[in-house]
């Protein structure tokens, strides 16, 4: 079956259009020209991704993915906006609110379904590394990258695709220091939009999500001029006296989904 994808646009030409070229390539499309009912028919029809204006009629595309990212059945379905506006900031709002990729008007045919399939490819799975297990347990988190799944203190947190593959790629190489730069090439791939800045969103929505107090982070390190760094938690050591305490690095393990 093909992949569904829902369009928000309220411009007719560009909503024809769109429709047109995804369905050429293979995609089922259900085209909104105002925000309206798209909810209600995306929690019947889950969407393989969503395709969103941002300024339409009757709503704001703003809003509607802060809505869909609080969504318990949508939470985890990707987000492109299509949109004028092409500031910076607004680029980085855009991501800070869940979206996976954000691309400005005019644009053309082959670049947006370019970037609607890196996108999908980003939730075929996540960055691999050779022989290491599935399931990561480390300490409070568990990281299944099969199911592409996050628990903290084994309760489910809804990620994007983007912020597992971000985590998991982090997590499955702790203690190594990656640059902004290679973070990009490792887990984006050839997405243009993302910047160094990008990543910095990214981060922080990671941190809101694994650390007890994002600002002192425990796991995810910002190491000043050169990157990010996961750390593995240290044991602390027992009372002098105490038998059966454990030292050194914490419980972290790599755990197989059998095990």
């Amino acid at each position: 079956m093909s992949q569904v994808v829902f369009v928000l646009e309220d411009e007719a030409d560009i909503r024809r259009l769109v429709q047109f070229q995804l369905e050429g390539a293979g995609y089922t499309v259900k085209a909104y020209p105002m925000v309206g009912t798209m909810v209600q028919d995306a929690e019947r029809q889950r969407p393989a991704l969503f395709l969103l204006d941002i300024m339409v009629p009757g709503g704001d595309g703003l809003d509607l993915c802060r809505r869909l990212r609080q969504n318990p059945v949508l939470a985890g379905v990707p987000i492109i906006f299509l949109t004028a506006r092409a500031a910076e900031n607004d680029r980085v709002h855009g991501l800070e609110l869940g979206a996976d990729d954000y691309i400005t008007k005019p644009f053309a045919m082959r670049e947006l379904l370019a970037r609607v399939k890196a996108v999908l490819r980003r939730f075929e799975r996540p960055v691999e590394s050779a022989g290491a297990p599935p399931v990561l347990t480390i300490d409070t988190l568990e990281i299944d990258g099969n199911s592409m799944q996050l628990r903290v203190n084994q309760q489910l947190v809804t990620t994007t695709a983007t912020e597992f593959r971000l985590l998991d790629y982090l997590a499955r190489h702790p203690g190594r220091v990656f640059s902004r730069d290679h973070l990009l090439d490792a887990v984006w791939g050839d997405a243009r939009f993302v910047t160094p800045r990008s990543v910095d969103v990214y981060v922080r929505r990671i941190r809101e999500k694994i650390e007890v107090d994002p600002e002192t982070p425990r796991f995810l390190k910002t190491m000043r001029g050169a990157g990010y760094r996961f750390d593995l938690p240290r044991v602390k050591e027992p009372p002098a006296g105490q038998v059966g305490g454990a030292a050194g690095p914490a419980g972290a393990t790599a755990t197989t989904a059998t095990e």
